[in-house]
């Protein structure tokens, strides 16, 4: 069989090449897909190792995340809260100024609301006159008590010699009694003997009178003694009433001691009245007992306050804390003092903090109408717990936060 080339060849005498046909597609072999893989990595020998380390980057990459997330507990259902304090007047009074208005930022000890204070100046003057007229009633009370105490003394002393000295004219008297009483024995004896012998006529007349007359006036000397002796006696019961009056002197110092006491206590309550006095005045200045912003303001000048009516509230910048209600099942790994992040929606800007505590009950259980499942009719719902996390110092000294601000908080449990 000839060649068609060299049948072309010999015919023309001259050689003719036939060009070369490219192959249709149906003919050319598809390599596999394996082949295409090897051929491509032997054209590009870093290709294989990119890959490797992208793959250990994917896995690296979900092990970080699986643990990030795992350890992180976030709630949306959450708010900034802080405490809100009422302002309001302890006494009753006529307001002269109110240096602010709502909004305004103050400082603890600011000068809020100023009432009149010329009705606590004068009980002040009056509560301090009181007060000095004690002092003066205690100090001659106290003064008297030493005075008391040696005049009683001296009385004892002098009730003592008074009875002995009435006991000793009553032992006088009783021995001129005594001697009265034998003059008398005699002049008794001598009239009986006077007696017979005038009338025996032995004696004149005369001398029977005289002897008469000596036994009344002996008689009459021995009764004047016996008497003497009552007034005695009756000086020495006088005197031992006196010495019992006198040993009363403990019991008398005891009053007058007493009293002095009583006189001091007043003076006690009169110093509590100028104290209450001086608050009272000191209350018509109404001042910011902390830092923070003035709102609710409800006060004007002229207007007449009681006492506890409100007047502002104002909220405290200094103390603020975040209340996150997390479900129960979020609650497994959480403990105190875990650190957490919250995230401001007004700012677009995280705050460090840390759990602070747990509440002691479910949201639920405080609201107005806590749910009854003894219907029958229950249907389980995951209850939500507040938990408090505290910010950090100093990550709001600008006092940019406000309670009520809605917030993202994330608790790290780990």
């Amino acid at each position: 069989m000839v060649d068609p080339r060299e049948e072309s060849k010999t015919a023309t005498g001259t050689v003719e090449t036939e060009p070369l046909r490219e192959p249709f597609p149906e003919e050319v072999e598809e390599p596999s897909k394996s082949a295409r893989a090897k051929t491509f990595f032997r054209r590009h020998p870093r290709a294989k190792w990119l890959l490797m380390f992208l793959v250990l980057l994917v896995l690296a990459l979900g092990v970080y995340l699986w643990h990030y997330f795992s350890i992180r507990e976030t709630t949306d259902d959450a708010q900034i809260d802080g405490h809100i304090g009422p302002i309001s007047a302890r006494i009753t009074g006529t307001v002269i100024d109110v240096y602010v208005d709502d909004n305004y930022f103050v400082k603890e000890g600011q000068l809020l609301v100023k009432l009149d204070p010329r009705d606590y100046e004068v009980a002040l003057q009056r509560a301090e006159g009181d007060l000095a007229d004690a002092q003066a009633t205690a100090r001659a009370a106290e003064i008297g008590v030493p005075i008391n105490t040696t005049t009683t003394s001296n009385q004892v002393r002098t009730s003592q010699a008074d009875v002995n000295a009435a006991m000793k004219e009553v032992e006088s008297a009783q021995a001129r009694v005594n001697e009265a009483q034998a003059n008398y024995n005699k002049a008794a004896q001598d009239l009986k003997r006077f007696a017979v012998l005038v009338a025996k006529d032995e004696i004149s007349q005369q001398q029977y009178d005289a002897a008469v007359a000596a036994e009344q006036s002996t008689l009459a000397t021995l009764e004047a003694n016996r008497a003497a002796v009552a007034t005695a006696q009756s000086r020495v019961a006088q005197a031992e009433a006196g010495l019992r009056t006198s040993l009363t002197a403990p019991q008398q110092v005891a009053a007058t001691k007493a009293r002095a006491s009583a006189a001091w206590a007043t003076v006690k309550t009169r110093e509590a009245a100028v104290a209450q006095a001086q608050l009272n005045l000191r209350y018509t200045e109404i001042r910011a007992p902390f830092t923070g912003i003035v709102s609710k303001r409800n006060v004007e000048p002229g207007q007449v306050i009681q006492a506890g009516q409100p007047l502002f509230s104002i909220v405290n910048l200094a103390d603020l804390w975040t209340t996150a209600n997390y479900k129960e099942t979020q609650l497994k790994n959480m403990r105190v003092g875990q650190a957490a992040r919250i995230h401001v929606d007004a700012f677009d800007h995280d705050f460090k903090g840390h759990v602070d505590s747990l509440g002691g009950a479910t949201g639920a259980r405080f609201s107005l109408l806590p749910p009854e499942n003894a219907t029958g009719n229950y249907v389980k719902v995951v209850q939500r717990v507040p938990v408090k996390i505290v910010f950090e110092k100093g990550e709001d000294l600008e006092h940019r936060l406000r309670p009520g601000m809605s917030v993202e908080a994330t608790v790290i449990t780990k």
